[in-house]
């Protein structure tokens, strides 16, 4: 009776920590007072948890309210440096790491090829890349997050299947813990970009959105009331590998017709390969000397310089991501639809191309009242997604 009593105590304690901390960091500045009055935890217990934050460095008093006749209230705010996080994104063709600090800054970033490394060599890279980010920085490690392709189980930490690296039933998590010490958090890379968008590029504070990550590979992440949803097996998402194009073509997969076979970076290249050799104007033509040499930097260059062919392939793509779109504005009633990946740098274009077939494919009531827009985070998504994961576990954000 005891040992559970003390158990209940612990967590109780854990529980406050987290709802004071997090409340901190939601408000940017915030009083003792109003912390109390928010989360209805007593004054002495806001009291007593703050100041065990003050002692840790964590939280700093950083001035007074403004006067409204009475005593000015103390402010407080999150150290933003006091510590720092380890983000690892492994879902392009180079592993990228990065230093980041509380409030999503990153401080350093490392990057590695993985060229033809797969199975052991790949996890060894993962091993060099960490190792390599440790020590960068002389503030103490929250831990570590890591946005991974492929179906995970972000529970146990075990990566189900990464086909690309020939991970497969890969304890990563346990590995991680084991080498490094220090609280590990992994997620599918689409799953996390959700969560960077939801905690550091969210302005209007939206309670639901969904990502689309689309380059390599097309999939997607969704944050539904204020919660990332992994679905019943953590798959949900995986709107790359459902049939959109009849007849269409082989996926790595092993179906067909497939949406990654129809918007991804491989098959925008080969689509404009095909462009460039049956029309010698292309602007293609001009920036390479056959088309063989066309890679998805040569498409984004040709579509900038006004090519109407590419400018016509991207309303195209466009159009297909719509499709898939349209399905999670009916499923999920999600207003808010964020583009990131490598195809969100066609920008406007791609994103009115999208809404033009979700409003012919949804209800017009539900469509009128989607956004559409592009991630503002970059290369960076996954990386701050991977960050965002740890925060949201350790500082209780979700």
């Amino acid at each position: 009776m005891t040992k559970m009593k003390k158990s209940t105590q612990e967590e109780t304690k854990i529980h406050n920590s987290r709802l004071v901390l997090s409340t901190i960091y939601n408000h940017g500045e915030i009083s003792r007072v109003e912390i109390s009055r928010l989360t209805e935890l007593t004054r002495t217990t806001v009291s007593d948890v703050v100041n065990k934050f003050i002692a840790e460095g964590l939280v700093a008093e950083t001035g007074v309210s403004p006067s409204r006749g009475g005593k000015r209230a103390i402010l407080l705010s999150l150290v933003k440096d006091s510590r720092h996080l380890i983000g690892i994104d492994l879902a392009e063709s180079e592993f990228r790491g990065a230093v980041v600090n509380l409030r999503g800054e990153v401080i350093h970033r490392v990057h590695s090829p993985v060229l033809e490394r797969d199975g052991q060599a790949a996890l060894a890279l993962v091993y060099e890349l960490i190792e390599k980010l440790l020590t960068l920085t002389d503030r103490p490690i929250l831990g570590i997050g890591i946005g991974t392709p492929g179906l995970m189980d972000p529970e146990k930490g075990v990566v189900r299947t990464a086909v690309n690296l020939d991970w497969f039933d890969l304890p990563l998590g346990d590995l991680l813990r084991e080498r490094f010490n220090l609280p590990i958090y992994i997620a599918n890379d689409s799953q996390v970009a959700a969560l960077a968008e939801y905690i550091f590029d969210n302005p209007h504070k939206v309670t639901s959105l969904a990502l689309i990550k689309a380059g390599r590979g097309i999939g997607a992440g969704i944050v539904l009331n204020r919660k990332l949803f992994y679905g019943d097996n953590s798959g949900a998402g995986e709107i790359g590998h459902v049939q959109i194009v009849e007849n269409g073509e082989r996926c790595r997969c092993g179906n067909y017709g497939c949406l990654e076979t129809a918007v991804s970076t491989q098959a925008l290249v080969k689509s404009a390969k095909s462009i460039a050799g049956n029309n010698r104007h292309s602007v293609l033509n001009q920036l390479v000397s056959q088309p063989d040499e066309i890679t998805a930097e040569t498409v984004l260059q040709a579509f900038e310089a006004g090519d109407p062919a590419i400018q016509a392939l991207i309303d195209e793509t466009g159009y297909i991501l719509g499709i898939a779109v349209s399905h999670l504005v009916g499923g999920l009633n999600i207003n808010q639809i964020v583009i990131a990946g490598s195809l969100a740098r066609y920008g406007e274009r791609l994103t009115h191309a999208i809404h033009v077939k979700v409003t012919q494919r949804s209800l017009p009531a539900l469509a009128k009242d989607t956004k559409i827009v592009t991630s503002s985070l970059g290369k960076d998504v996954v990386i701050l997604g991977a960050a965002s994961l740890l925060l949201s576990h350790e500082f209780g954000l979700m």
